[in-house]
């Protein structure tokens, strides 16, 4: 069983797949890839997107009997990625989120491309508040977080979880997005891999790799416990908090 707890299948939603042929061959790009189960995760209140729940849980039931009727076997289930802005709280008021699980625990949560917003620890206060962990999406590919690395940690210390783009790690986006994948890896900072795959180049499935390369470099208990933890997510269990460190900051040298 290989969970992906993020990607953009659902078709003429948002910046995925354009079309349900264009979703059928994604799906089947996953099942090759050893997916057997998908929380689709359009874009959800990211100011270019909106993507309410009742709509997604329509299209998800069924873009599933499309698979059925395509013989393709995956399992998906509804969900959004939900960019954090100040109309959060009210949405969830409004029953408008959808979650990783069933129970409403664990939300897939994004920043923007180049920030994160200077209110973003007091609506984690406020999620917690009601019980939910925020699944913290692709932060190695956060140009802030890039730059100030302490604020994962804090996020993380804070009781949040975080979710690395399989292709990140295998190097896809570069070499600079793949060594601070790794930093975030080798410090205890990630939890889960999840394709992000898009109808976009270079957005594709990655799964199989991540998980063949992290059993190279950090041996077979570390990828059990990055797939135990996707399943835990989907069924809404706890997740155990890792061990987290803080990057060490690089020493600077001044020469005269």
């Amino acid at each position: 069983m290989m969970i992906d707890l993020h990607c953009h299948l659902l078709p003429g939603v948002d910046d995925g797949s354009k079309s349900m042929d264009i979703s059928l061959d994604l799906a089947r790009q996953a099942v090759a890839n050893g997916v057997t189960h998908s929380l689709l995760t359009p874009h959800h209140m990211n100011g270019h997107y909106i993507n309410h729940k009742k709509d997604v849980l329509r299209e998800t039931k069924e873009f599933q009997e499309q698979l059925k009727a395509h013989d393709i076997p995956l399992t998906v289930f509804p969900g959004q990625e939900v960019r954090i802005n100040g109309q959060l709280i009210h949405a969830l008021d409004n029953d408008d989120i959808l979650f990783a699980d069933a129970r409403g625990r664990y939300l897939m949560l994004e920043f923007p491309d180049n920030d994160v917003p200077h209110y973003t620890m007091q609506m984690i206060f406020k999620l917690q508040e009601r019980g939910i962990t925020p699944v913290i999406v692709h932060p190695e590919r956060n140009t802030m977080i890039m730059q100030r690395p302490e604020l994962l940690y804090q996020l993380l210390s804070k009781g949040c979880l975080s979710q690395i783009t399989a292709s990140s790690y295998v190097g896809t986006f570069g070499k600079k997005v793949e060594r601070f994948s790794k930093q975030i890896i080798e410090h205890g900072q990630g939890y889960v891999f999840a394709s992000d795959a898009h109808h976009l180049p270079g957005r594709k499935y990655e799964m199989r790799q991540a998980f063949q390369k992290m059993r190279r470099e950090y041996g077979d208990q570390l990828a059990d416990r990055y797939q135990a933890n996707a399943r835990l997510i989907i069924n809404g269990d706890n997740v155990p908090a890792n061990r987290i460190s803080k990057f060490k900051r690089k020493k600077r040298f001044w020469f005269f």
